[in-house]
């Protein structure tokens, strides 16, 4: 197993993790580097642990009352499953987009991005609409919508309403965004917006997306973590995973021979 060997250069540190739901081990004992700054891609077929792992990064798989956790990770050097470290801080520099996109539907498009905003405290009018602007433009939706924020998120198309997703979770400045199947439920079109935006994204963020799509993982990331039955099979750069893998399950797996 391939790892960043130098640390300095990881967001995230997983060792020895393994979450269980029950007596059901989801995953098992994985440990990898995430390198700040980059895609890391989670690929492997349907379920393999991909999600489960996704959302231990953030402690999102805790709202299922069942899961519980072994192992260790560290954000920037901070143990993110500390008892005295609050789920809630976690995710604030953590920050996750789903498959499906899940605008607040009574909400507009201005109180959509601002949501977590508000929730943190912040009521400086001239704060959430500067951060307001910065979203949209990073998520790559703003001159498509600037002339009406106010209007309801649910008048924007499926492939703008997931980038309205991406604002709302940029709008917090996380230091790492999670994306689990970010444009499975999109066409072509916005498929390709939103791969054009992790490229972009990436300058500035650490990036984990979760895609059953090979060629997506191909074209959008840095490092490729291939996963089966809850175990970390394979990890190196998505170059190496895809033309010269070192384990045969990976080849495959990418070269469409089984999953």
């Amino acid at each position: 197993m391939a790892t960043i060997q130098n640390n300095s250069d990881a967001a995230l540190i997983v060792r020895n993790l393994s979450v269980f739901f029950g007596d059901r081990a989801a995953v098992k004992n994985v440990s990898l580097d995430v390198k700040a700054r980059a895609v890391t891609a989670i690929i492997g077929p349907s379920g393999c642990g991909k999600s489960t792992f996704l959302r231990a990064l953030n402690r999102m798989h805790e709202l299922n009352p069942e899961a519980r956790m072994e192992g260790e990770i560290k954000l920037f050097g901070d143990d993110i499953y500390s008892r005295n470290v609050e789920p809630v801080v976690v995710r604030r520099r953590v920050g996750m987009v789903f498959q499906k996109s899940n605008p607040f539907p009574t909400m507009s498009i201005f109180e959509n991005v601002t949501v977590g905003l508000r929730l943190n405290g912040v009521r400086d009018k001239k704060m959430l609409a500067e951060r307001t602007e910065q979203s949209l433009q990073m998520s790559a939706l703003w001159d498509e919508v600037k002339d009406r924020l106010h209007a309801p998120a649910i008048s924007l198309s499926g492939g703008q309403q997931q980038r309205l997703c991406i604002a709302r979770a940029l709008a917090v400045q996380p230091e790492v965004l999670l994306m689990d199947e970010p444009a499975s439920a999109l066409d072509p079109l916005a498929t390709s917006k939103i791969e054009e935006l992790i490229l972009q994204l990436k300058k500035e963020y650490t990036i984990v997306i979760v895609t059953h799509n090979m060629q997506q993982a191909a074209r959008v990331s840095d490092y490729t973590a291939f996963f089966y039955i809850g175990e970390l099979v394979e990890f190196d750069t998505t170059k190496k995973i895809f033309t010269s893998p070192s384990k045969k399950q990976t080849e495959d797996y990418v070269t469409g021979r089984f999953g």
